[in-house]
């Protein structure tokens, strides 16, 4: 569980909705040891055991218990996460449901007892949809935040009740009665899943909020955002993120970076030659990625890559080049201004 962690925009959601309950933004940011600047872009990642604590300090500070189902009641998760936008595009609920499923890491990424978090199951007299993260009981607050955002935030689409029972594995809290008003159905508590009975009509009912073209447009930004989350939990992505600020200073040295992941280096050159790589085959990598990066860009040098990818000499740097590209950095450079400027005649040819 040390890798899990929630959307910034799923944070920074839960603080604005506690501030309007009274507590202080301020106070709360620091009482779960999150970076305001973490909070700016809302698709940058905190770690889970961030967001329990702002949980938890939102609750004292506004005095609400529920202030979690609250949370899912009020907040439309469009406003707060791209896995909102997505099913709002969607063309009818099945299809809202399986794209939830594709991206519902990108809002909170927990460990997960199957391949998929939510699952409609047929049984015990009826069409379930069942929570299937692990070990649940050690924050239900998730439990309760997302059924109320599964319920609330379909009401919009029909006025029959989309839930018609509701099972959840903790205790009944002393707010028990808030989950029947929140989610309209009947509560069932200290059972052995956490599962809604739902009405299987409700799959077939129209969204469409927003135009089928945006559906493309945020679904290839969401796979983009997979890839990252996937890579950021990898040996070789922490690595590389480590290596980033620092590769134009040229102190890329494996001891400082093993230090830094709190491991030793005979550690982390285990665990990278696991992922079937190696410490220079990373560095390397990074720096052939970075420079076609820069020299594509239009406003870098070649000497200038050559400092930004941490090479003390150009020399040094073009032979580096070469051996990636089969190119020289200028040769490579002078044609991809070419093609620069293809592509903007012909933008502007298009225009007129």
């Amino acid at each position: 569980m040390t890798d899990a962690s929630v959307s910034a925009g799923f944070a920074r959601g839960l603080i604005e909705f506690a501030v309007t309950k009274g507590a202080d933004r301020a106070a709360l940011v620091a009482a779960a040891g999150i970076a305001p600047s973490d909070l700016a872009d809302q698709d940058n990642r905190v770690p889970f055991a961030a967001y329990v604590s702002l949980m938890r300090a939102a609750k004292v500070a506004t005095g609400d218990a529920a202030l979690a189902l609250h949370y899912g009641e009020t907040v439309d998760i469009a406003e707060i996460s791209i896995v909102g936008l997505i099913g709002q595009a969607s063309t009818t609920m099945a299809d809202a449901f399986l794209q939830l499923n594709r991206y519902v890491r990108l809002v909170v990424d927990v460990d997960l007892g199957t391949e998929q978090r939510f699952q409609l199951r047929h049984e015990r007299g009826g069409v379930w949809l069942a929570d299937t993260r692990r070990d649940p009981n050690a924050f239900p607050e998730l439990t309760e935040s997302a059924f109320a955002q599964l319920v609330c935030g379909t009401r919009r689409f029909g006025s029959t009740p989309l839930v018609l029972a509701v099972h959840v594995t903790h205790a009944a809290p002393s707010y028990a009665v808030e989950y029947e008003r929140v989610l309209g159905a009947p509560v069932t508590f200290d059972s052995d899943w956490n599962a809604m009975m739902v009405d299987l009509s409700w799959m077939s009912r129209p969204v469409a909020v927003l135009p089928r073209y945006v559906f493309g447009v945020l679904s290839e930004r969401g796979d983009a955002l997979l890839e990252d989350l996937a890579a950021s939990k990898t040996v070789r992505g922490r690595v590389e993120a480590l290596l980033l600020p620092v590769l134009h200073t040229g102190d890329v040295g494996m001891e400082d970076v093993a230090e830094k992941m709190a491991m030793s280096r005979p550690t982390l050159l285990r665990k990278l030659k696991g992922e079937g790589t190696t410490y220079e085959a990373v560095l390397d990598e990074l720096r052939h990625r970075m420079a076609v990066h820069y020299l594509t860009g239009k406003k870098v040098s070649v000497n200038e890559t050559a400092y930004l990818v941490g090479f003390s000499e150009a020399a040094a740097f073009s032979r580096a080049f070469k051996r990636w590209t089969g190119k020289s950095p200028k040769v490579f450079r002078d044609a991809a201004l070419v093609v620069s400027k293809e592509e903007s005649s012909h933008d502007d040819a298009m225009e007129r």
